[in-house]
């Protein structure tokens, strides 16, 4: 909801100037170059995902920039005068007030401050309160979605938080319990994944949304300007954990999706949380669980 206010701010600028907006972004995570401490990054959104919501949001131009080691060791000046000015000739810059930029971060506000008269842009700053809570919110985000607290992540991101996967081959066992699952193996490594727990979802399979006579759902009523997530889904319930009425070795995650019954082995399945229902529970055989998951299903 922070990074919202700081883009809308931006599209308010151009507005003002019948400019075009520009938002500039690394990848990979400099943390991955900058530091040797890179196996606690956990990303909310992968750099496929972060393009389709800025889409959605309206941004003209998403400038994403291969963050290497010769890009992090360039003087200030030279970031300054050979990328932002060479490159995009701003009308305005728009930056945080603690941003630091070029070897050893040297460059930062007050630079780009005495900067400005001679490169002829204006400087906005994000003000402290709104980057702090912007810091403060993406950590409660990433620790309510590590503790299944989907109502909680959902509220702060101002969508519903959604992560996919590829639809892998599995045991059977959900299809001969009459609830057919969609194994799902997560690509990106970095990309956090929700916590243990049983959820109701919406899905989205291969790309393609729910058709007429099929039970869906329209998603996004809570975040109307973020055009891609009004689209209509399908519904389902999804299990991530170690199946402990089963065997209770491997972490899986699966999606049944209701009133669907299709071969989708090797296709890409995304998925949003709706709500958290419940966490996993080892029951006394698979006829108390079958009687569970039925529950689970009306209350998805």
């Amino acid at each position: 909801m922070g990074h919202r206010q700081v883009i809308s701010r931006l599209k308010e600028e151009a507005k003002a100037v019948n400019g075009e907006t520009v938002i500039i972004t690394f990848h990979p995570h400099p943390r991955k170059i900058v530091s040797s401490a890179i196996l606690g990054i956990r990303l909310i959104n992968t750099l496929e995902e972060k393009t389709e919501l800025l889409q959605g949001l309206g941004i003209d131009h998403l400038v994403v920039v291969p963050f290497t080691d010769a890009f992090a060791n360039q003087t200030p000046e030279d970031y300054l005068n050979n990328f932002l000015i060479g490159k995009f000739h701003p009308h305005t810059i728009i930056i945080g007030y603690d941003h630091r930029f070029g070897r050893d971060r040297l460059g930062d506000y007050r630079l780009l401050e005495r900067k400005a008269a001679v490169y002829n842009y204006q400087l906005k700053e994000i003000p402290k309160h709104v980057l702090e809570n912007i810091s403060i919110s993406s950590t409660h985000i990433r620790e309510a979605i590590l503790h299944s607290n989907a109502s909680t992540a959902n509220k702060l991101l101002g969508y519903e938080f959604f992560f996919s996967g590829t639809v892998v081959h599995g045991n059977k066992l959900g299809r001969k319990l009459g609830y057919p699952t969609a194994n799902l193996k997560i690509e990106d490594e970095e990309k956090i994944t929700p916590g243990n727990g049983i959820y109701a979802v919406y899905a989205e399979v291969g790309g393609r949304r729910s058709e007429d006579g099929s039970e869906k759902t329209e998603l996004g009523s809570q975040t109307s300007d973020f055009r891609l997530l009004t689209s209509t889904l399908f519904k389902g319930m999804m299990s991530i954990g170690f199946r402990p009425t089963v065997d209770g070795k491997t972490r899986v995650v699966e999606v049944n999706i209701f009133d669907f019954d299709e071969e989708i082995y090797g296709q890409t399945l995304k998925v949003y949380l709706k709500k958290y229902l419940r966490e996993e529970i080892k029951f006394d055989g698979l006829d108390a669980l079958v009687k569970q998951i039925g529950l689970d299903k009306v209350e998805s």
